[in-house]
């Protein structure tokens, strides 16, 4: 395996790089480029930034790390650009446009953190890059040009030289060429240029400052033949008429003058220009008879040059009369003979495809990325596929849900839902009409789980529902459970798995059976095991933590995509667009064949390296088919409470389950023996802080230090709400009352985050604390903590996490409260979620229900008292309370 250097992006508007590794070698310069940029990131990150601009861009690096260089580049590249910089010095100021600042998010990577990429975060960089040229040139002391070759020595200032090439009005020789020099700034601070003849009087006395105004054009000279001439007959001095094709060889060496500081004015729309021809195809103008997937769509294509409409005779014509640029409806367009015939010949071949069939909604949806294969083609300036108006509004409606029309929720179903989360339930019916596969990709604690069950209920209550199929992770069945009861109680499910089944296994093998139930619920490893699952027609087989299926070689995931169904949907709180090869596999489940074959696919990806447009293409594919809300968007954050509190059920592992059966018996005998007085108090209380222990880990309760992840169902539902945390790059405190599990917590969270992490207990001292409470609030990536709740539940400020988990109850509210606060509080500029483990059928569900009952009666009272309510319980509502009850 090779290490690649990837750049991600984080919440707080900051790029970090990381090491990824990789299949494929890399070559030295790469090796040594990456190392160089990885020292000065940890050394100071803004001169990094500088740094990265003069990089070779030659050198190939991640397509991440790459988008940033190609920014920080156009930066360097418009710094080499400015007239007279030496005499601006630290006063330059260097503008990104705002049709710069769309291109740029518009060829966004798959990369880690993308989500948090928009025009602000890149403005800030190009802000940084301002700061840091200006601060570090404001205390060198030699010129501007040996300050830049410090960065880079093949990197040139722009000289005082001009090449102007302008269109002209003689029908035989329409452009003409003037080479000039700058004399300064007039009183506006702008550049004053004359002819260049004019240097031949100023410095006829001086022939040294002649060959310095000169020197970039003698440079540019060794790689332009055209320079070459020019000087060698003396025109480079004079204004000079040129043909259609001399202005065209002129225009095409434009990189080669501006590499060397020779400033180009050309004409806008040289600058401005995509390709020679386009193949026009727009898709969809009018309405289908039907709505789905598979409506015949209308089609219609046009060959635009320069944007004007030509027939197949007009282009054949241009194509053997021109010399390179050619004069059509008002205006000069380039034209390229091998582009041209290119272009006819797909143009052909897409007349034939589109005459062999009819071309469905399907077909229109992922035309794009297979097309230009079928057509030959490379370019993608060559072809454009374009939404006609009916295809157009509906697209529209995918991306933006608030134009879809209301969907009425079942009476039954008891949630109410928050304005997002009905947006959320009307595209996910939208798609269902459609036929199309969707993928709910909300962020953490945004109820995804709700607006499913709302949309299987609102199906069941519009009789479109047949039984469903819904695979989860193990550790998530809880969940599930506890959310259907409290939101669809009407919706009838069976848990396939062994632990909630009255028989085994083949009990589902009638079809009977099956019909009775609006979903079954299994997990991902059983859907491999069970064949009765291969056998049945499901409604919809859906799939909660669908990145589980990201790796398409599984036999796990090739069971699961071999389910037959009429649709599908994935459930996910992972950005899927984190990683480019993870894409592939969980659109062939959601909607196979729209990324072509995996090798189609790959072939793809292969090219994107290359052609960043090719990111814009690939997201312009899948997106319809995502719908993603942050916490942070716009239309989301108002619908939400400043806290999120969410109950995160577990389920106790068969030695945790063995363990707690023992420890109920034998609180029994001993209770038998204690009846009242402060030794069964004190019996009782000491029963509680084991039970607590056994549920978080059984290693804790036996006083081992092996900790092992498996042993603990608390471990499995950490690692899970963990890794989509280290998935967004945010962060989390995780309080525990006890100190011992400290550090257990965080060597086993190191493995999650692979980062380090911080512990904050009662034996910290106070210069530690403080050192600690730092390091987590700066900007470099820590990305947890783990605190005792009586040390850490009080005097800190810990804004930067935005996630908080009580790994084990106090059963006070007012001590929780206390401790979520050290995030959620002044200066937290995040919602902040709040994950609270019970760990199901045992005493932490049953005193949680307790404390829910209670809370509007004599919340007062189980505050001030602690947790000594308990102990003032009889015998046989103890044993209740600590008697295990899971479901069978």
């Amino acid at each position: 395996m090779y290490k690649e250097l990837t750049a991600i992006c984080l919440p707080n508007q900051r790029i970090e790089l990381e090491w990824q590794e990789i299949e494929d070698p890399i070559n030295k310069n790469q090796e040594l480029m990456q190392n160089e940029l990885y020292k000065r990131s940890r050394e100071d990150f803004r001169f990094f930034l500088l740094l990265l601009g003069f990089c070779n861009q030659s050198v190939p690096l991640s397509a991440s790390l790459d988008y940033f260089r190609k920014l920080t580049g156009l930066y360097v590249k418009k710094l080499t650009q400015i007239p007279d910089i030496e005499v601006l010095r630290e006063r330059v100021d260097i503008i990104l446009t705002v049709d710069e600042i769309d291109d740029f998010l518009f060829r966004l990577p798959f990369m880690v953190g993308v989500e948090y990429i928009n025009s602000s975060f890149l403005e800030r960089i190009w802000l940084k890059l301002n700061i840091t040229f200006r601060n570090k040139l404001k205390t060198y002391k030699g010129s501007v040009d040996e300050f830049i070759k410090t960065f880079s020595p093949d990197v040139h200032l722009a000289g005082r030289v001009y090449f102007h090439l302008v269109e002209s009005k003689k029908e035989d020789l329409p452009f003409a060429f003037l080479a000039t020099y700058s004399t300064g700034l007039n009183n506006q601070g702008k550049s004053k240029h004359v002819p260049l003849k004019y240097a031949l009087t100023e410095y006829s006395k001086n022939s040294k400052k002649l060959l310095k105004l000169l020197s970039a054009v003698y440079l540019a000279a060794k790689e332009s033949r055209i320079v070459s001439m020019l000087i060698e007959s003396g025109e480079i001095f004079y204004p000079i008429a040129l043909s259609v094709k001399d202005a065209y060889d002129i225009l095409k060496e434009i990189p080669i003058y501006e590499k060397f500081g020779i400033l180009c004015r050309i004409p806008n729309w040289w600058k401005n220009r995509t390709s020679t021809l386009k193949l026009d195809i727009s898709v969809g103008n009018i309405s289908p008879s039907f709505l789905s997937k598979n409506s015949i769509l209308d089609f219609k294509m046009d060959l635009l040059f320069g944007g004007s409409e030509l027939s197949e005779d007009e282009v054949r014509k241009l194509l053997n009369e021109s010399e390179g640029l050619a004069f059509i409806k008002g205006k000069w367009v380039e034209v390229d003979p091998k582009k041209l015939e290119k272009t006819l010949e797909a143009y052909e071949k897409a007349q034939q495809l589109m005459e062999q069939g009819n071309l469905s909604l399907k077909d229109a949806m992922h035309l794009q990325l297979n097309l230009q294969k079928d057509l030959g083609i490379s370019d993608d300036d060559t072809i454009n596929i374009s939404n006609g108006e009916w295809l157009k509004s509906v697209v529209e409606k995918l991306h933006k849900p608030e134009l879809i029309d209301s969907v009425i929720p079942a009476k039954n179903f008891l949630a109410k839902l928050r304005p997002y989360q009905q947006k959320g339930l009307n595209w996910l019916y939208f798609l269902h009409s459609l036929q199309f596969g969707a993928c709910l990709a909300d962020d953490m604690g945004l109820g995804k789980t709700i607006q499913l069950l709302a949309f299987l209920s609102t199906l069941k209550a519009n009789k479109q529902n047949s039984t469903n199929l819904l695979i989860i992770p193990a550790s998530l069945i809880s969940n599930w459970i506890n959310e259907i009861h409290r939101f669809s109680p009407e919706i009838k499910y069976y848990i396939a798995h062994p632990l909630f089944e009255k028989k085994r296994d083949n009990v589902c093998m009638d079809k009977y059976f099956i019909d009775k139930y609006d979903i079954v619920i299994t997990t991902y490893s059983l859907s491999k095991k069970y064949d009765w699952l291969k056998l049945y027609k499901w409604n919809y087989v859906i799939l909660d933590e669908a990145q589980i299926i990201k790796n398409p070689g599984t036999k796990q995931t090739k069971a699961v995509k071999n389910l037959d169904a009429n649709n599908r949907i994935i459930m996910t709180g992972t950005p899927i667009e984190n990683r480019l090869g993870d894409i592939w596999s969980l659109f062939d489940f959601l909607n196979p064949g729209l990324l072509g074959s995996i090798k189609e696919f790959s072939d793809f990806s292969k090219g994107l390296k290359d052609n960043l447009n090719g990111y814009a293409k690939l997201k312009k594919i899948t997106s319809p088919y995502i719908l993603r809300r942050l916490k942070t968007d716009k239309s989301v954050i108002s619908d939400l409470p400043d806290k999120i509190e969410m109950k995160t059920y577990s389920d106790l592992t068969k030695k945790q389950v063995i363990l707690y059966g023992n420890l109920v018996e034998e609180l029994k005998t001993k209770l038998e023996d204690e009846s009242e007085g402060i030794k069964r108090k004190g019996l009782i209380l000491a029963s509680l802080m084991k039970f607590k222990q056994l549920c978080n880990h059984p290693d804790q309760y036996l006083g081992r230090d092996e900790y092992s992840e498996l042993d603990s169902g608390k471990f499995f539902r950490l690692r899970e709400i963990c890794e989509t945390i280290y998935e967004k790059r945010e962060r989390v405190l995780v309080f525990t009352q006890f100190k011992e599990i400290t550090e257990p917590l965080k060597k086993f969270l190191e493995t999650v985050f692979k980062h380090k992490g911080l512990v904050f207990h009662g034996s910290t001292s106070v210069k530690k604390r403080k050192e600690i409470v730092e390091k987590f609030q700066k900007h470099e990536y820590v990305p947890f903590m783990v605190l005792s709740i009586k040390a850490g539940g009080v005097g800190l400020n810990l804004t930067s996490a935005n996630h908080v988990i009580h790994f084990d109850r106090w059963w006070n509210p007012a001590v929780e409260n206390q401790a979520t606060d050290r995030a959620f509080r002044i200066g937290q500029k995040k919602n902040v979620v709040v994950h609270k483990f019970i760990t199901r059928g045992t005493l932490e569900e049953k005193i949680d229900a307790m404390l829910q009952e209670k809370a509007n009666l004599s919340n007062e009272i189980i505050q001030s008292t602690n947790e000594a309510w308990i102990t003032e319980m009889n015998n046989d509502k103890l044993i209740n309370l600590f008697t295990l009850s899971l479901q069978k």
